[in-house]
């Protein structure tokens, strides 16, 4: 996935700074895998994130956290308060 975002002019850097490309592989068939330098599954921070749940409840709203076995709208009402995200058509 790092020579996708290499081939889009993705630089890296300092953390958390601005991309013009992030590709994250967040769940795999349900793994989990934390043990493995290069490898976390799910993402860890997958429940987290606005920008993450609520797209992908949108094309898999059936999905669970592989974690904590919860729903996507479980996940939505859980998300930390002042993310902020626009869905555009």
């Amino acid at each position: 996935m790092h020579s996708i975002e290499d081939l889009f002019g993705r630089k890296r850097g300092e953390l958390n700074a601005a991309r013009t490309l992030d590709l994250d592989l967040l769940d795999y068939k349900g793994m989990v895998v934390k043990d493995d330098p290069k490898l976390i599954l799910p993402h860890p921070r997958i429940n987290e994130r606005a920008f993450v749940i609520l797209p992908l409840q949108d094309i898999c709203p059936e999905w669970r956290s592989p974690l904590t076995k919860q729903k996507l709208s479980e996940l939505v009402e859980l998300l930390p308060e002042g993310q902020k995200i626009k869905k555009i058509d």
